[in-house]
């Protein structure tokens, strides 16, 4: 449904002192997302899942919002006066477009879509080059 909160990630110079800190307050549990040459550790069992990305060094958690059309959402923050990246694939997942909303907020869009494939992402790719 559009709008829900699908997916949250914290922010981490240090991944394996946020995941220790998060085990031990939460008793959060993490595995290795196994995306090759990414550095990224999901939570196991939280709901809405989770993550760890030591990939971004900007402190604060960006929360991920269902939608069914990202490209429409898309246009909307922009028209909106938020800032909106293009979309992105996720192998196997669908899309997502990390924006800011107009209060300085990062969050992020997710369209479910598990056709993606990894032709699908290497045409994107192309197609925006």
């Amino acid at each position: 449904m559009a709008g829900n909160i699908v997916h949250f990630e914290i922010n981490a110079k240090d991944a394996g002192r946020a995941k220790r800190f998060y085990s031990t307050v939460f008793g959060w549990k993490f595995k290795d997302s196994a995306m090759p040459g990414i550095e990224y550790y999901l939570t196991d069992g939280t709901q809405p899942p989770g993550a760890i990305n030591p990939m971004q060094q900007d402190p604060g958690p960006v929360v991920y919002f269902d939608t069914d059309d990202i490209d429409a959402s898309i246009r909307k923050i922009r028209e909106l006066g938020g800032k909106a990246d293009d979309k992105q694939p996720i192998q196997g997942q669908g899309w997502f477009a990390a924006c800011v909303d107009t209060e300085g907020n990062k969050i992020s869009l997710f369209q479910a879509d598990p056709s993606v494939t990894v032709e699908t992402e290497r045409q994107y790719q192309q197609a925006r080059a």
